[in-house]
């Protein structure tokens, strides 16, 4: 019996324009400079302990000649992002059905402090896993392995959607039965299917 769904946030309940293609159309940054600087940066804000985010896109920024504050920057970065209202509501429908909800996001403070001003965000999930609050970023097993220790799940009693095939192959290696993300109708028929 399924218990609990475990869902990735950005790319399902958070829908955006990739960061990369927008700085290119605006600020003529070519791609093969964003990719490794993103890479970087987001592999060291993501970990707990990190320092503020901007200090570490800051120089970058100046070096593509782009003169953002760093509310400018983040205004511009979240700002494109939109809801996704009927993952929102599948969400707090397993909720109202007593089906455990988590969010389970490779993010870092600033973006999850963004987040934290969405009441949907509250009202869809029991609790969000940020990997700078867990220090376990995804695929790392230990992420999931989190969840299901700190609310009595077994594996078999959850099931998983992400976005990404490596997270994917993640979960199911803890034993968790997992999704790759395709569209809110494959998934709203996965869990017709597997919970209601």
């Amino acid at each position: 019996m399924i218990k609990a769904v475990v869902f990735d946030l950005n790319g399902i309940f958070i829908q955006a324009p990739k960061l990369g293609t927008r700085l290119r159309e605006d600020f003529k940054v070519p791609e093969n400079e964003f990719l490794p600087m993103l890479h970087e940066i987001m592999h060291k804000v993501r970990e707990p302990g990190a320092g503020r985010a901007f200090q570490y896109w800051q120089s970058v920024l100046r070096g593509w000649k782009i003169n953002l504050s760093e509310q400018g920057f983040w205004d511009y970065w979240f700002g494109a992002e939109k809801i996704s209202e009927k993952v929102v509501a599948l969400a707090k429908d397993l909720k109202k059905k007593n089906i455990q909800v988590f969010i389970l996001s490779n993010n870092f403070r600033e973006r999850a402090d963004y987040y934290g001003h969405y009441p949907w965000i509250h009202d869809a999930a029991d609790k969000v896993y940020f990997s700078f609050n867990t220090g376990f970023i995804k695929p790392d097993r230990r992420a999931w392995e989190l969840i299901l220790s700190e609310n009595n799940l077994a594996p078999g009693e959850c099931i998983y959607f992400d976005d990404k095939e490596k997270n994917v192959l993640a979960a199911e290696s803890v034993g968790i039965k997992s999704f790759l993300f395709t569209g809110e109708e494959d998934m709203e028929k996965i869990i017709a299917e597997l919970v209601f």
